[in-house]
């Protein structure tokens, strides 16, 4: 079941980012979906509930991580597709075209995918989240040429800040070999 609201709170310090998400899990009642490191050397949380709660929680992680957040998203209303890949769940690689979004933060291409979801006829596919990235964001979505160029400039425009770098790619008529090889993984040593 789709939570009614997602966040994530991104920090330069391991010890702070601890800290903040022990608070944060103590100020409301949230689900802890994802916490953990990432290279180099940073710390994330990520977790959902109903909007009052995340929005208390989220409140309670800035707060205690102060300085060291170095990026965030409290997400109301999350769509239910970008919830599914969020957490790890792939979905239907159908479609003419494939769109990738890139971004340099977690935060960033989670609020890039729900804005393009939410703006064009395209299904979300797969995420990858910080892991093995560096601290990025990378996501996966298919549907028609049209719909994917659409996409594509609704999450730009949505997640635009100085902050955040993003990067996209349209692939019409993406070859199939190479579909069957991001369905498997989208990891350079899990293909081969």
């Amino acid at each position: 079941m789709t939570p009614e609201a997602l966040a994530i709170v991104e920090f330069s310090s391991i010890a702070v980012g601890t800290r903040a998400s022990d608070s944060l899990l103590k100020k409301a009642s949230v689900k802890l979906e994802r916490v953990g490191t990432l290279q180099p050397g940073k710390f994330a949380v990520l977790f959902s509930g109903d909007v009052a709660s995340v929005e208390a929680s989220y409140g309670e992680a800035l707060r205690v991580g102060g300085v060291a957040v170095e990026d965030r998203l409290m997400l109301p209303q999350v769509e239910p597709s970008v919830y599914r890949v969020v957490v790890g769940a792939e979905q239907s690689w159908d479609g003419d075209t494939l769109g990738v979004i890139e971004t340099s933060s977690m935060a960033g291409c989670i609020l890039a995918a729900d804005a393009a979801v939410k703006g064009a006829s395209v299904r979300a596919v797969v995420m990858h989240l910080g892991d093995e990235l560096g601290g990025k964001g990378v996501f996966h979505l298919a549907g028609e040429q049209h719909d994917v160029e659409a996409a594509l400039e609704i999450a730009v425009g949505r997640a635009q800040d100085p902050a955040r770098t993003i990067w996209t790619s349209i692939v019409p008529r993406f070859d199939g070999a190479l579909r069957d090889a991001l369905k498997s993984t989208t990891r350079f040593w899990g293909n081969g």
